[in-house]
């Protein structure tokens, strides 16, 4: 799922969402924040996005079978899908 970060320095910014955990999720945006050093950040500082380009890359995340350039796609599609 995408993410949106309602508090902190990164306010607005939009994340895939990595993992999750009881009271932390860990986000990734490809560029700064990659698959090797997502960004952890509490729950209740996040606003989830319920839309979600593809369900096959969704899958892909879960299984660790993806990359920082397709987080980066992912994102990219996304912001295109909101300006238009």
């Amino acid at each position: 799922m995408l993410a949106s970060s309602k508090a902190g320095h990164d306010k607005n910014t939009v994340y895939v969402i990595i993992k999750e955990e009881t009271e932390y999720v860990y986000l990734a945006d490809g560029r700064l924040k990659t698959l090797a050093k997502p960004k952890r950040k509490n729950k209740k500082h996040i606003q989830i996005i319920k839309k979600y380009p593809e369900p096959e890359i969704s899958e892909r995340i879960k299984a660790g079978q993806t990359d920082d350039l397709e987080i980066r796609k992912v994102l990219k599609q996304y912001r295109m899908s909101i300006t238009t």
